[in-house]
C-alpha cells in the first residue's frame, strides 16, 4: 500500500448541520473512510472583490486517490455554496495499518 494512493480531502461547510449532511452521503457512499468536523473555524476570503469572513465548519476527509472526482461532485451536490471549498491533498506518508483501514472502507 503506497500513500500516494490516499488523499484527505479538504472542505468547509457553512454550518455543522451542512458538514453532517455531507459527512452522511460520503460515508453511505463509501467514498470516505473517516470525517473529521471541526466546528466554527473562522475563515477570511475573497468574494466578489471583497475581502469577507465566514463562521464554518471544517471537514478533514480520510480517503482514496481514486474516488476524489467522486467526492467532488457529492460535495458540490449537497453543498449550498455556489463555489465550495474542495482540496485534495495527497498523503506523502502514513501508518501501514491506518491505510490499509482507508483502504478496506472505501470503495472506488
Amino acid at each position: 500500500m503506497k500513500p500516494s494512493e490516499f488523499a484527505v480531502v479538504i472542505v468547509t461547510a457553512s454550518s455543522n448541520d451542512e458538514a453532517d449532511k455531507i459527512t452522511s452521503v460520503l460515508l453511505k457512499k463509501r467514498k470516505a473512510a473517516c470525517v473529521n468536523i471541526i466546528p466554527r473555524v473562522n475563515s477570511h476570503f475573497w468574494w466578489k472583490g471583497k475581502i469577507d469572513s465566514s463562521d464554518e465548519a471544517l471537514m478533514v476527509i480520510k480517503t482514496k486517490v481514486s474516488v476524489v472526482p467522486d467526492i467532488i461532485e457529492l460535495v458540490r451536490k449537497n453543498h449550498s455554496y455556489t463555489v465550495p471549498e474542495i482540496i485534495a491533498l495527497p498523503l506523502i506518508g502514513g501508518d501501514q495499518d491506518y491505510l490499509e483501514w482507508i483502504s478496506r472502507e472505501v470503495m472506488d
